[in-house]
C-alpha cells in the first residue's frame, strides 16, 4: 500500500488412493489459483479505472471520520502501474499458496486481513495523507501461512510456510518504517490480522495426506525385523535347542554277582 500526501475447504483419509489424492490436490491448486488470478484482474480493472473519477474519498484518511470509508475500498485502488505489479505478483503468489493449503481458513481469514490492512492505516497513519493499495492484505497472507506452518507443523504446512518465506520474507521488515512514502502501517495492520487468523483458524482446515515413499515402507519392515528379533533375542529357548557343550564321561556301574549257597544250607540256618 502507497501513502499519497495531500500536497502535489474434502477430508483427506490415509487410505485413499494415491492417484485420487493427487487429483484432488490438483483441483485444490487450480481452484485457488484462479481465484487468485480473478483478484488480481479485478485489480487490474480498478486501476484501469481511476482515471475517470477521483479516488481520493476511496482511500484511507488517518484519523478522519469520513477516511473509514477507505478501509472498504482502500486495497482496490494503487497509485501506479509499478505499485499495482508488486502487489499483483505477491497475492497470485501467496494467494495461490495458502488457497491451495488452507482453503478454509483463507477464505475465513480475508475479512481480517482486508480490515486490519485498513485500520492500521486509519489509526497508525500521519493526519492529511492518503493510504491505498493491496499490500497489506499480502502481508497478511505471507504472515497468516508462516503462523499456521508453526502452528500446525505437519509436512504441507511446514513447506508452505517455507515457501511463503523463501519469496517473501522480507515482509518481516516491512511491517516497521522504512521507505518514505510507503505505507508500513497498513503493513502492520495487515501481519496483525494474518497472525490472529492463523491463532483462530489453525483448525479449519484438516490437514493433507502425507505421502508415503518406497524407502519410508522400507525402513519400517526393518525396524519391525529389528523388534522382532531384540523379543527373539531375550526369550529363552526350549532345551532341546540348548546345545551340550561338555558331557560328563561314561563310569562303570560295577558287576553284580551272583551268590552261591553251600550244599546242605537251608535258607534262615545259621552256625552257632
Amino acid at each position: 500500500m502507497e501513502r499519497h500526501d495531500d500536497s502535489p475447504l474434502h477430508v483427506h483419509r490415509d487410505d485413499d488412493a494415491p492417484a485420487i489424492v493427487a487429483g484432488r490436490d490438483r483441483r485444490r491448486v487450480l481452484r485457488a489459483l484462479n481465484v487468485s488470478l480473478g483478484a488480481v484482474l479485478l485489480l487490474a480493472a480498478v486501476y484501469s479505472a481511476q482515471g475517470s473519477f477521483d479516488w481520493t474519498p476511496l482511500a484511507v484518511a488517518p484519523h478522519a471520520a469520513a477516511g473509514l470509508l477507505g478501509v472498504l475500498t482502500a486495497p482496490l485502488l494503487h497509485g501506479s502501474a509499478a505499485h499495482l505489479a508488486a502487489n499483483a505478483v505477491a497475492l497470485l503468489i501467496l494467494g495461490t499458496l495458502a488457497g491451495s493449503v488452507y482453503p478454509r481458513a483463507t477464505l475465513r481469514a480475508l475479512p481480517l486481513l482486508w480490515l486490519g490492512s485498513g485500520l492500521g492505516a486509519w489509526w497508525l497513519g500521519d493526519p492529511g495523507t492518503h493510504h491505498l493499495g493491496a499490500s497489506g492484505v499480502a502481508h497478511g497472507l505471507m504472515f497468516l501461512v508462516f503462523v499456521l506452518g508453526l502452528l500446525r507443523r505437519d509436512r504441507a504446512s511446514i513447506a508452505a510456510g517455507m515457501i511463503a518465506f523463501l519469496f517473501y520474507g522480507s515482509m518481516l521488515i516491512t511491517v516497521l518504517p522504512h521507505t518514505p512514502g510507503v505505507s508500513w502501517q497498513s503493513h502492520l495492520g495487515g501481519a496483525l490480522g494474518g497472525m490472529l487468523a492463523a491463532l483462530l483458524f489453525r483448525r479449519s482446515d484438516p490437514p493433507l495426506p502425507r505421502k508415503r515413499y518406497d524407502w519410508e515402507d522400507e525402513d519400517d519392515e526393518a525396524a519391525l525385523q529389528a523388534e522382532s528379533g531384540d523379543a527373539a533375542q531375550f526369550e529363552p529357548p526350549s532345551p532341546s535347542e540348548v546345545p551340550v557343550l561338555r558331557r560328563p564321561p561314561m563310569q562303570s556301574r560295577g558287576v553284580v554277582l551272583r551268590f552261591v549257597r553251600p550244599p546242605g544250607e537251608h535258607p534262615g540256618t545259621r552256625e552257632p
